[in-house]
């Protein structure tokens, strides 16, 4: 005779695969995206430089607004008088 304990872990193994299940539909989808944007780049290739312009863009943006937060450097040391 099963018990309560025993038809609760069932019942995670039941729950587990109907969410594995959900995901495979994501993943169909991030595949469909990512393969146009493969083909895209493939027949442009304008976009891998404007990709490459937004991540320099990025870079600069990320480092002007945490510039305030690091600590700060002397480059030059000063003479000891």
């Amino acid at each position: 005779m099963k018990t309560f304990k025993d038809v609760m872990e069932g019942l995670k193994v039941i729950g587990a695969g109907t969410a594995t299940i959900a995901l495979a539909g994501a993943a169909v989808g991030i595949g469909k995206i990512f393969s146009s944007l493969i083909h895209s780049v493939a027949r442009s290739f304008a976009l891998t430089e404007a990709i490459a312009l937004f991540s320099l863009m990025m870079a600069f943006l990320i480092l002007f607004v945490f510039l305030d937060s690091l600590p700060s450097v002397d480059f030059l040391p000063r003479r000891a008088k």
